[in-house]
């Protein structure tokens, strides 16, 4: 066997326990299906474990690798908890979280309830804040730990209309940089990406809406929605050893949008 053979392949995942929130479908989908092929032994979480077999199975069938499922609400403190704890008893490690659930509600803030606000607030800040903390528990265990947090431009370009969401992603921003600081001497990164416009399944009305391809050709300078798949290797690289230098910081992927006057 030659030297070279000896050589680690890059963004290797070989090894590594992940837990992707929200992976059913979207961005959460891709990045999981990267993770799982960069060599992670990855489990997909949504609420609806019978919802979870279909997207699992083909993300096995791509990696030539067994995909687990973690059905629980992240929203639900104790069951989000318990699926730590879980993931504990399985693998007996958690290298990786990828805090990708999000909720959003486009109203004027007028129209906004304090439940409703809270709700907002719950499942994007609270919720993954519960979650990397639990997770960091386990990580410090083995010295060893990535937090990716799923934010988003809006935390920084503001859309009208989106006053709670924006004040989430922003308070998610600000939880990745201290995470970054609380964490870094247990040997645990955290690290946010901030996507711009992608075509997800979810997003279709919108991309097929000639007034927003307008907008798109005129904003984003590489003239075009994110596809999906352009996601996974941003969470590979935060993920990987290559990056363990990188930390507390707003990957943007937008195709330029939030640099572009």
């Amino acid at each position: 066997m030659t030297e070279a053979a000896h050589i680690r392949r890059p963004f290797s995942l070989e090894g590594r326990v992940a837990l992707v929130t929200g992976a059913g479908r979207g961005l959460g989908f891709e990045m999981a299906r990267a993770l799982a092929l960069s060599g992670a032994t990855v489990i997909i979480n949504g609420r609806d474990e019978a919802r979870l077999r279909g997207p699992a199975e083909a993300i096995a069938a791509e990696a030539g690798r067994h995909v687990e499922t973690a059905a629980f609400d992240v929203a639900d403190t104790a069951a989000a908890s318990a699926a730590i704890t879980d993931i504990d008893r399985r693998f007996g490690r958690l290298d990786i979280l990828v805090n990708n659930v999000g909720m959003r509600d486009r109203r004027p803030l007028k129209d906004f309830t304090a439940t409703e606000m809270q709700a907002l607030l719950g499942a994007d800040l609270i919720a993954p804040a519960l979650l990397a903390r639990d997770a960091a528990e386990l990580m410090a265990r083995h010295r060893h730990g990535r937090i990716i947090n799923i934010s988003s431009i809006a935390a920084a370009v503001i859309y009208g209309h989106d006053a709670v969401y924006s004040a989430a992603k922003a308070g998610l921003n600000g939880l990745t940089r201290a995470l970054a600081v609380d964490y870094a001497r247990a040997g645990i990164t955290a690290n946010a990406i901030a996507p711009g416009m992608f075509a997800t399944e979810t997003n279709q009305a919108m991309v097929q809406n000639p007034d927003l391809a307008a907008f798109v050709d005129l904003r984003v300078p590489v003239g075009r929605w994110g596809r999906p798949a352009e996601i996974g290797a941003a969470a590979v690289f935060l993920a990987s050893d290559e990056a363990s230098f990188v930390n507390g910081h707003i990957l943007v992927v937008d195709g330029g949008q939030t640099v572009r006057m």
